[in-house]
């Protein structure tokens, strides 16, 4: 008996979302190894917890997957992109990045909602609010180097600045331990 209570056009959907967090986690990855080269540690640091809070995203998508009856399709991921020029590149980058998934993400919505797959359409709900919050961060760290001087900031603007994500809680979950209420 099929148990699948997937679509294969959400099925694969869903596959291409996982893919495409894990991509973003490359990403955040590659963006930390060059903050790291350059000696900001603390920016390092934050987004090389950012790159593990994609990878946990990418995870909740495989297990609602397999959850649902499907089986999720690991696909080639592509290299992340050429290491920034700047800090204001790094940040601009981060944000694209967001925004993009965050159209990806409605995307799926849409054809939960358009397939009435409710399940989907539901367990969606978490990552609409998620890009929401994910979005905010990446608009307040461009906001942040502004406030700072952007490209031309000052050694000390740019230590404090590093200093302060350092600092930042790291609150990142194990993908099996977020809620709704705690992603």
């Amino acid at each position: 008996m099929n148990t699948n209570r997937l679509s294969k056009t959400i099925e694969k959907a869903l596959s291409d979302q996982m893919n495409k967090e894990i991509h973003a986690s490359h990403v955040f990855l590659s963006y930390g190894i060059w903050a790291d080269d350059k000696g900001y540690q603390g920016i390092a640091n934050f987004l090389y917890r950012h790159s593990q809070e994609e990878r946990n995203h990418s995870i909740k998508f495989m297990e609602y997957v397999l959850n649902r009856g499907g089986k999720p399709k690991v696909s080639a991921i592509p290299a992340p992109p050429a290491d920034p020029d700047s800090l204001t590149a790094c940040f601009d980058g981060v944000f694209k990045h967001e925004v993009d998934n965050t159209t990806a993400i409605y995307k799926i919505v849409d054809l939960a909602l358009k397939e009435k797959d409710w399940a989907t359409w539901n367990f969606m709900q978490w990552f609409v609010q998620e890009q929401i919050e994910e979005e905010t961060l990446a608009a307040s760290l461009i906001d942040k180097l502004k406030i700072a001087g952007g490209d031309r900031a000052t050694d000390e603007s740019l230590f404090t600045l590093d200093k302060a994500l350092q600092e930042a809680p790291n609150d990142v979950l194990l993908a099996q331990d977020a809620t709704g209420t705690n992603p």
